[in-house]
Formats: C-alpha cells, sequence, structure tokens
C-alpha cells in the first residue's frame, strides 16, 4: 500500500513539476519528426493485463522494424536518439504510474508475445506491477548498444537477455521492499 501511494504521489509532483519539459519535448517532436508525438503500445501488465503505455515516439512513422531496438538503426531518428539516450522517451510513463498502470520500480513491462513465454515459477514476476525502472533495467541500461555489437540482435535478445531479465526480476520478487526501491529509484537517476 505504501509503495501504490508513493508511485501516485510523486507521479503527480513529477507531471506537475516536468510538464514544460515534456510540452518542449512534444513541441520538438512535432517540428523534427512530422507525425503522432506518442508512441502507445500494448504491453503486460500486473496479473497479465494489458495496458497502453506512452512514450515520447523517436521513430519514423510506418517502419517494419522488431520490437528489439538497435542502436544506431535507420527507423530510430536523430532527435529519437536523444531522447532514448537520456530515457526522455520514457517521461510520459509517469502518466501510466500515476493511473495505475505501472509503478516507479518492477520489471520492465513486455509486449504480449514475450509474456507469453513465461512458464511455471517465472509467471510469478507477472504479479508485479510493472516499473519504469528495475534491476534487470539497470543491468541492461545500455541494451540497445549490446545488441548492435551481435549478429543477430533478435535471436541474442530471445536467448540472452530475455531470459537472464526473467530471472533478475524473479529474484526482485522474492526479495523487494519499499527501502530496496527506493535504493533502485536512487541508482537509476544517478547512474
Amino acid at each position: 500500500m505504501i509503495k501504490f501511494l508513493f508511485d501516485r504521489v510523486i507521479a503527480f509532483i513529477g507531471l506537475l513539476f516536468i510538464w514544460p519539459i515534456m510540452l518542449i519535448i512534444a513541441i520538438l517532436i512535432k517540428i523534427k519528426m512530422p507525425g503522432p508525438v506518442f508512441f502507445t503500445q500494448y504491453r503486460v501488465g500486473i496479473n497479465a493485463k494489458l495496458f497502453r503505455m506512452f512514450k515520447f515516439r523517436t521513430m519514423t512513422i510506418n517502419h517494419s522494424g522488431s520490437s528489439v531496438s538497435v542502436a544506431g538503426e535507420s527507423r530510430i531518428t536523430p532527435f529519437g536518439a536523444i531522447l532514448r539516450k537520456y530515457k526522455l522517451d520514457e517521461l510520459p510513463e509517469l502518466w501510466n504510474v500515476l493511473i495505475g498502470d505501472m509503478s516507479f520500480v518492477g520489471p520492465r513491462p513486455d509486449v504480449p508475445g514475450y509474456a507469453d513465454k513465461l512458464t511455471g515459477e517465472d509467471r510469478l514476476i507477472l504479479k508485479l506491477r510493472p516499473g519504469i525502472t528495475g534491476p534487470a533495467s539497470l543491468k541492461y541500461a545500455n541494451e540497445e548498444e549490446i545488441l548492435a555489437k551481435v549478429n543477430n540482435p533478435q535471436e541474442y535478445n530471445d536467448n540472452v537477455i530475455f531470459p537472464d531479465k526473467v530471472k533478475i526480476n524473479l529474484e526482485y520478487y522474492r526479495h523487494h521492499t519499499f527501502f530496496y526501491d527506493i535504493k533502485l529509484i536512487f541508482q537509476t537517476i544517478f547512474r
């Protein structure tokens, strides 16, 4: 209950203070990348319930890429690359935290195809509210750069990164506390 209230209050305060920055980003996206400002996608949330996640759009319209992003891809616009580098594309996720779809800390929400691969006790991580950050997010903060260095990014993600994230998130499920979450928030801010 403390975490739920903390998430809502801090998300509200955060949105109250950073809306001017978000407005500037939205205007720059509209100027530099014609098309919608936001990228929305259904993700798997708590108890495997789908929700619509909001991010600033960083890619070209009508691209036909995979769900795995690689640094330097042509579908990522130059301005989008800047937003992704500094994680500014994720600021709209504060709205998802405010309305209860996400938390500040938890497993990153996956697209339905990946959550469907969870079996056995790995499905326990679906009992957690997905987060903006978490231990797996911190370990793979440079995931796009890692994937850019391998021959088959999709295969590497599916066979190496995704299973490791599941293992990390299961460990988080077993041992998370409110104070551990606060520590992870600070590690995310000051990394």
